[in-house]
């Protein structure tokens, strides 16, 4: 895929880019089946409370009911269609099985419409067929992987995004993270072959305002442009960088503080992200 430029016809179209497509099934219309309708939130909790800031508006949208958990295991399947989802980054795939279902996965990159893949242990090593870490070689890239077997995959989903396979010990294998973490995740686990698509979401410009709103994305404004009764490090004769460390408006440091806490799993990470070495 590559991106597609616009002339500056106006302030925003001077930096306004899009994905040209051109990986996307011509006239494919998303299986009614396999979508289902969704509600939004604004942000807000079952109190009607804002948990999340600054969320609110977007277009309307359908969410695509995808197979986390590839567990048809030996039936083989053609790659129908490759679609858009609105839901998420990466593109999407429809996949026709062998004895009539039909499935929506994460498209990985390099997968093209007619492509044969399967889930089994004795599948080929190619974009988009999945298998447990235990059959995958050493140094494959992989996706969508599993932290609990049987779960689905919940790591490394996002366009563009990839795992490496680094070691097996044991009954684990340890994986780098595209953040650069190091995790030890269990032989059993499920993975997808590849990288996941829509390599160049992460070099597109949104050029204008209006834009980040069609994504449900509201102002969003800095706490030193806020009254002191609305944030911590607001208020200030003229223009101040805070007076303070930065925080939320909760007083929740935000610069240094770990905010990891999970203890039951900390022995699972061999390497944090962020560290050398």
């Amino acid at each position: 895929m590559a991106l597609k430029n616009f002339k500056p016809t106006s302030p925003a179209r001077r930096f306004y880019t899009v994905s040209d497509f051109k990986e996307l099934s011509k006239g494919a219309e998303p299986l009614r089946k396999l979508t289902e309708h969704q509600t939004k939130t604004g942000g807000r909790n079952h109190y009607g409370r804002i948990t999340s800031r600054f969320r609110g508006g977007g277009h309307k949208q359908r969410y695509r009911i995808l197979d986390w958990k590839r567990d048809k295991v030996g039936v083989p399947a053609a790659v129908a269609t490759i679609e858009y989802d609105p839901n998420r980054t990466a593109r999407i795939a429809l996949l026709h099985y062998l004895d009539g279902d039909k499935r929506y996965i994460l498209a990985p990159d390099g997968m093209k419409v007619g492509d044969k893949i399967v889930s089994s242990r004795h599948a080929d090593i190619k974009p988009g067929n999945s298998m447990t870490l235990r059959h995958i070689p050493l140094g494959t890239m992989i996706h969508n992987i599993e932290l609990k077997k049987g779960k689905g995959g919940q790591l490394v989903r996002a366009a563009g995004a990839s795992a490496a396979l680094m070691a097996k010990d044991g009954d684990f294998a340890q994986v780098r993270l595209p953040s650069g973490e190091v995790r030890m995740v269990h032989l059993e686990c499920h993975a997808t072959i590849g990288q996941v698509s829509n390599l160049e979401h992460a070099n597109i410009s949104l050029g204008k305002a209006g834009r980040a709103r069609w994504l449900g994305r509201r102002p969003h404004n800095r706490g030193v442009t806020m009254n002191p009764v609305d944030h911590p490090m607001g208020g200030g004769e003229g223009r101040t960088s805070g007076g303070r460390h930065p925080c939320s408006p909760w007083g929740q440091l935000s610069k240094g503080l770990k905010t990891r806490n999970n203890k039951r799993t900390d022995g699972m990470i061999i390497k944090r992200r962020g560290t050398k070495g």
